[in-house]
């Protein structure tokens, strides 16, 4: 009975892609990303990623503006306070499954055609179970996690309600995750792209369908979002079925692999606990917020989403440099790893003065597209002034810690960032805000643990060792997760 519905899952999927078999041959076609100009490549990588993260976030905000717009500040607030939570537990997997996308690109570099495979399997499986677990412990936990962050009694049934509906679809968003991960790997960054502008005009129809004209409120946002999401990773299916070539997914063939997967693991455990970290200390964060009230609530939610656009040209840079690491580390181009880095560093750090430079100057003409209450603008707008100036200090991390991963170093990274970044922000809300209690205080947090931890990785770049290590891991067939080409 299985095996037949899988054969139908497979034939159903497959009326997709009929036709479908263009994209380069494996191994054949040059490999701009190992052999091209390198800000040239660097920008044509980067780009796609640009506009899919921008419709990615885009869609995001469309739920923040009409929920604002046409629900209310409490609606607003509820779907707000609910964001560091469930980047908790996804986060968590999305940050396991990056050590996917590192292997992947490194078997692609390396032309090994049967371990690129077993990863791409390796790495559905992941996505699948991943998605069972998450569910399962994001609907029993919504309500408790609630309550344990003070959220207040007005949004709270609102809050839940977003958490569950999102969780129930949280499968199909993990296997987008995967889908889009494994064909960034691989170079592919334009095809993700399409499929966040498919996803983005669907979640804008399906929220102004259920919100505006249905009034399903709260659960039409959750609900719109959910179904965008399954449109997203169904058309990834289709693009990777559909290929002849090693990364094809085939739904027979979707098993963990134990080699592969302790590889995965080895590099993708650090990054999810650094995730883990990263939403503990700002669940700690938003707990401070909402301490002031609905209003302050409403206020960092709208912030969240402006930043939020900063923070993707930052994951853009940062995912395009991880990648041209992972693919020149596979076929052992060492000195080209080292600079991509320095370009790409170079190249993020002069957007993201740009971008906060905007940011700062038009930031109550910002949060007015978010709401119309002049308090929660206000309040915004005060957020601005802390954290606008400070955002070119991340890129270094950001950057720094790309590459590094990238050659498959993991676990000093995680160690710096959780230590530098999430240790500091707790001691900052713990020590400092009981004593100073103004969310601009709250907002300090940021600043303070951006600048040290920068200067961390700076040094611990600059001082190579690292690479070092990983060329020697390579090198041990007991422990490599490339071979040679």
């Amino acid at each position: 009975m299985l095996e037949w519905a899988y054969a139908c899952l497979e034939r159903g999927l497959r009326i997709g892609v009929i036709g479908y078999q263009r994209g380069r041959t494996f191994g054949k076609n040059k490999n701009g990303i190992t052999e091209g100009v390198i800000w040239k490549q660097l920008l044509l990588f980067f780009f796609p990623i640009l506009i899919g993260t921008f419709f990615q976030q885009l869609y995001n905000t469309v739920d923040t503006i009409i929920v604002g717009q046409f629900v209310g500040t409490e609606a607003l607030a509820a779907v707000g306070t609910t964001g560091t939570v469930i980047n908790l537990l996804v986060g968590f997997f999305v940050g396991v499954a990056s050590g996917a996308t590192v292997i992947i690109s490194q078997y692609f570099g390396a032309n090994d055609r049967e371990s690129l495979s077993k990863s791409v399997h390796t790495s559905m499986a992941l996505a699948v179970a991943g998605g069972v677990v998450i569910m399962v412990i994001g609907i029993v936990t919504a309500r408790p996690t609630m309550l344990a962050m003070g959220v207040p009694d007005d949004i709270m049934d609102d809050a839940v309600l977003y958490m569950n509906v999102y969780y129930l679809g949280i499968i199909g968003n993990l296997i987008y995750n995967i889908g889009t991960g494994i064909l960034r790997a691989i170079g592919d960054s334009r095809m993700p792209l399409y499929v966040l502008i498919v996803c983005c005009l669907a979640n804008v129809v399906l929220d102004l369908l259920f919100v505006v004209v249905f009034h399903w409120g709260v659960f039409g946002v959750a609900f719109a979002t959910v179904l965008s999401q399954l449109i997203s990773a169904v058309l990834l299916m289709i693009r990777l079925m559909g290929t002849q070539e090693a990364y094809r997914v085939e739904l027979r063939k979707i098993r963990f692999h134990k080699d592969i997967l302790k590889n995965v693991v080895r590099i993708g455990l650090p990054a999810g606990l650094q995730s883990v970290m990263y939403s503990f200390s700002n669940i700690l964060i938003q707990a401070s917020i909402n301490s002031f009230g609905t209003t302050a609530i409403a206020a960092w939610a709208a912030i969240g989403k402006i930043d939020g656009f900063i923070w993707m040209v930052m994951n853009a840079f940062g995912i395009a440099v991880t990648t041209f690491a992972g693919q020149n580390f596979g076929a052992r181009q060492y000195d080209r790893m080292k600079r991509c880095t320095r370009v790409g560093l170079g190249m993020c750090l002069g957007t993201i003065i740009a971008l906060s430079a905007l940011l700062f100057i038009f930031r109550y003409q910002l949060l007015m597209f978010f709401t119309g209450d002049a308090e929660v603008v206000n309040i915004g707008a005060q957020f601005c002034l802390v954290l606008a100036p400070s955002y070119f200090t991340f890129v270094f991390i950001e950057i720094l810690s790309g590459a590094i991963r990238g050659a498959g170093e993991a676990l000093q990274p995680m160690l710096i960032t959780c230590i530098g970044v999430c240790g500091l922000r707790v001691v900052w809300i713990l020590l400092m805000v009981p004593y100073w209690h103004t969310m601009q205080m709250v907002a300090m947090n940021y600043p303070v643990s951006w600048v040290i931890t920068a200067v961390i990785f700076v040094i611990y770049y600059l001082r190579g060792k690292w690479l070092d290590r990983c060329i020697k891991r390579e090198h041990d067939p007991q422990h490599g997760t490339a071979t040679e080409a």
